[in-house]
């Protein structure tokens, strides 16, 4: 540390301006294309049945990544148009499948991958039952972003994250990086977090080094997951993002300011960021979403003539 740089501390933190600056700083503005998301066994709202992937087992981790990438690039009327002119359709030959081709990247995001798979892969392991190859294949997240990769014609670069600050403010900030490239169109950022029993809650314990952040409050077979398809804002992008001054909550680190803490890895801020997209979408005008007390915030604003045309394809869309 230099001495110039300024330091804050809070709850036995120390941060220094640069960083800071260099995580909450979106070099330009993010449109947001669509977003979804996906639950299962969490009591919520919208829960679904754990969908069926090929190849994957006893885990909710990739099957929501799965789900929740699918509707959010289903909810795109283009089903995945470049800008290079590229046909959703595969069969047509355009680069784009539905997921955009080598013009889309995609980004996944969450604390320690695959959870479920990893405590019961070690399990076996310890108890001296045969291992099942399955868990060790799918044990990466990178498993399920080359099955999106197939599925969806998806053949740009694809990153996966392993974050203990706001995944939501690393998604965004890989975004902004990954669309520097002129090579790039769309970024598909992903987010997951898995319920667990007495293993998972000791690493999170563990990780949280006695700051007061809680483990993740889900059941054992419990998962949430998250997607938002992103480009440069313009044409297709009715919401946009950028980055806002540095949100200061006197320590409420809760994404939406109730003051309940945030755990290590939460997505939440993700799930924050698909609802205002909903939202403005509906209402139109802007909003201030918080992440961390350490972290920014990010304004998103809604472009009033594009909202309504979305609005009205999708009440058109709903009387078909």
């Amino acid at each position: 540390m230099t001495p110039t740089e300024n330091t804050t501390t809070r709850n036995g933190n120390t941060t220094t301006a640069t960083e800071n600056s260099r995580k909450t700083v979106l070099r330009s503005p993010l449109g947001i294309l669509s977003t979804a998301t996906a639950t299962h066994g969490t009591g919520r709202d919208g829960d679904i049945p754990l969908p069926r992937l090929p190849g994957f087992v006893e885990s909710a981790f990739s099957p929501l990544a799965y789900e929740a990438a699918r509707l959010c690039l289903a909810e795109r009327p283009d089903g995945g148009t470049s800008r290079s002119g590229g046909t959703s359709r595969p069969e047509a030959g355009g680069e784009a499948g539905s997921g955009g081709g080598s013009r889309t990247a995609v980004a996944l995001a969450s604390t320690a991958g695959d959870t479920t798979t990893a405590d019961l892969a070690s399990s076996r392991m310890v108890s001296g039952r045969v291992h099942n190859p399955l868990l060790f294949m799918q044990a990466t997240p990178n498993s399920v972003l080359g099955y999106l990769s197939r599925e969806f014609g998806i053949t740009g670069q694809m990153f996966s994250l392993s974050t203990l600050d706001d995944p939501l403010t690393e998604l965004l900030s890989m975004a902004d990086l990954l669309l520097e490239d002129p090579e790039v169109d769309r970024v598909l950022v992903m987010g997951v977090e898995l319920g667990g029993g007495e293993r998972l809650a000791a690493v999170y314990e563990e990780l949280a080094d006695g700051h007061g952040q809680p483990a993740p409050a889900l059941p054992a077979d419990a998962g949430l997951a998250a997607a938002v398809l992103l480009s440069r804002p313009g044409t297709g992008t009715p919401v946009s993002v950028r980055s806002a001054e540095a949100y200061e909550n006197d320590g409420d680190t809760s994404a939406d300011g109730t003051g309940t803490p945030a755990h290590p890895g939460s997505i939440q801020s993700l799930f924050d960021l698909v609802g205002l997209h909903r939202r403005l979408l509906q209402e139109g005008g802007s909003h201030l979403l918080p992440t961390d007390s350490r972290a920014p915030a990010f304004l998103l604003t809604a472009d009033t003539e594009a909202t309504t045309i979305t609005r009205n394809e999708t009440e058109t869309h709903a009387h078909q």
